[in-house]
């Protein structure tokens, strides 16, 4: 004979697996996280911290190459235009070395133009003046190049 509970817990949905292991919820013994076994839970965001922190450090190191990139064509340009200058006929290396100094004062920052300087060389029998730059690298925190770039601009001498 059949008691009222007995009959009340037959008609619950969930009764059919009466006998199987776990709770009415379905969580197996000794499964703290009530899921299937090798349920990624929680696993997106895991991922997410690790692919957002790789494409974090890809940007940075971008960043950084740009712009080492951009200060050395600056430090070249400038370089350059102080040879052509101090190249002249009516002027001499010293005016070049000035001109790049004020350039690249312009258009980086002061601190780039400290160590500017000019010569007279000889490149195949032809006097040049080469205008050479040494300047900072800036570096993003410790990644990046480490010391100075230096950069030469060259011109023939009109008077030879």
């Amino acid at each position: 004979m059949r008691t009222s509970d007995e009959d009340q817990h037959e008609d619950e949905p969930g009764d059919e697996h009466e006998g199987e292991p776990g709770d009415e919820h379905g969580h197996e013994p000794g499964d703290e996280h009530g899921g299937e076994p090798g349920d990624e839970h929680g696993a997106a965001v895991a991922d997410f911290v690790l692919v957002s922190t790789l494409v974090l450090v890809l940007l940075v190191a971008v960043l950084q190459l740009g712009l080492a990139l951009h200060i050395r064509n600056t430090l070249i340009s400038c370089a350059s235009e102080g040879a052509r200058l101090g190249a002249r006929a009516d002027s001499t290396p010293a005016a070049g070395a000035a001109r790049t100094r004020e350039l690249a004062a312009a258009s980086l920052s002061p601190r780039f133009a400290r160590d500017v300087s000019a010569v007279v060389t000889t490149a195949g029998g032809v006097e040049v003046v080469a205008v050479r730059v040494r300047a900072p690298l800036p570096v993003i925190g410790l990644l990046g190049p480490d010391g100075d770039l230096a950069v030469v601009g060259r011109a023939f001498r009109e008077r030879q």
